[in-house]
């Protein structure tokens, strides 16, 4: 259950294929634990900027900025903004938490006597699994 997570989006007016009368602002944001994307309804008070951390966890008290999460959405329903700003948000967030992210790399064992958990990472082969195993 992700307790914070970081915008990547914030329209105000809501979107703009929506009837007029169905429009509410909306917020798109990505969680800090495992990376979820969400819809968010703010606050009508509410100014949200690009970046910001905010509460979307159960505790309704604790939430200052957000009325309630809408939905959880996949990649291809953010906006084309929230998509250019996702990978500096993602940098903060791991900057930010990057023991947890070395952690993983310096204690990642063998699955199998064939198969390691690095290799169930995108984009990382056999030999670059290797490199970094001799690295540690």
């Amino acid at each position: 259950m992700e307790d914070h997570a970081r915008i990547i989006d914030y329209i105000p007016q809501g979107l703009p294929d929506e009837k007029s009368f169905k429009r509410e602002p909306i917020a798109y944001a990505i969680g800090e634990d495992e990376f979820k994307l969400f819809e968010l309804i703010p606050k009508p008070d509410a100014s949200l900027i690009i970046g910001d951390r905010i509460y979307i966890g159960k505790d309704p008290e604790m939430r200052k900025e957000i009325l309630h999460v809408k939905r959880r959405i996949s990649y291809s329903d953010l906006t084309h903004a929230a998509r250019s700003e996702m990978p500096f948000v993602i940098l903060e967030i791991v900057k930010e938490k990057e023991e947890r992210f070395v952690k993983f790399f310096n204690e990642a064992q063998a699955i199998t006597t064939r198969y390691h958990m690095l290799e169930l990472l995108p984009g990382l082969g056999k030999k670059t699994m290797w490199s970094i195993l001799e690295e540690r």
